[in-house]
Order: C-alpha cells, then structure tokens, then sequence
C-alpha cells in the first residue's frame, strides 16, 4: 500500500509530465522553465534533434516550435518508480505535427516515442534532471527536402 507521501508525489510527477506537454504545445518557455532543473541534460537525438544541457535544448525549441502549424503531445501510461528525493518515469508519447511547407500547405507527421527520465525533488517540487526521448516509429515522415 502507497504511503500518503509517495501519492502526493506521483501526483506532482504526473502534473509535471503534463506540464511539459502544454508548455511545448502552446510554445510557453517560461512554463517550460519549471519544468526543468538548469542543469538538466536532455536527448533528443532519437529523431535527429539535439542533445545538450537545458538552456542550449531551451534556445532550439525557442527556434523551432514556433514555427509548427500545429503540435500536440499525448502522454499515458507512465511508470514511474519512487526513490526519496529521486524518482524515474517512462511515459509513451504520441506527437502528431504540422510543419509548414514553403508552398503554405502543411505536411503532417506523427512521432510514437517514450520518454525515460529522471526527476529530483527540489524545494520547488519535482523536476527533470534528465529526459531522453527512446524512438518507436514515425507515421508519415517528411519527404527529404
């Protein structure tokens, strides 16, 4: 049986995780900044994006969602494992994308991934130390430009 506790925390690990598909989505950065902590080393390269520390991976994404026709991240099935102040999580994501065409059409893709992260307790709650993005399969990809 979960403790009060160890509720409270899957709760607030789970409110992160959604916290991070609305901040992407709706291109929010100052949402996105609590979702983080500075240090945090984030992988993106299973689709060929990059891999760096929070600020350097913050700047990409500052360039690049922006300019998506549309976004849409859908999480479910996380299993997250509590240790104290430390926690890991996979969660499934299902990312359907509109990237605009120089013609103005909008060429749609979806992208079937998990996300393997890591998560610390910090005095503002939970948040990302580490989030890798583990690839499944692309329905759709963009033809090669």
């Amino acid at each position: 049986m979960m403790t009060v506790q160890e509720l409270s925390d899957r709760r607030e690990i789970d409110d992160l995780l959604i916290r991070y598909c609305h901040a992407i989505d709706t291109c929010d950065f100052a949402l996105l900044d609590t979702v983080f902590t500075p240090d945090a080393v984030i992988d993106y390269s299973a689709f060929g994006h990059p891999r760096g520390r929070y600020p350097e991976i913050r700047a990409f994404l500052a360039g690049a969602l922006p300019g998506l026709a549309h976004s849409q991240h859908a999480i479910s099935t996380s299993r997250v494992l509590l240790d104290g102040d430390r926690a890991s999580a996979t969660t499934i994501c299902t990312n359907p994308i509109g990237v605009r065409r120089p013609d103005g059409s909008v060429h749609h893709t979806t992208y079937h991934l998990w996300y393997v992260d890591e998560l610390v307790r910090t005095p503002a709650g939970w948040r990302l130390a580490t989030r890798i993005e583990r690839g499944s399969h692309i329905d759709n990809p963009a033809p090669p430009e």
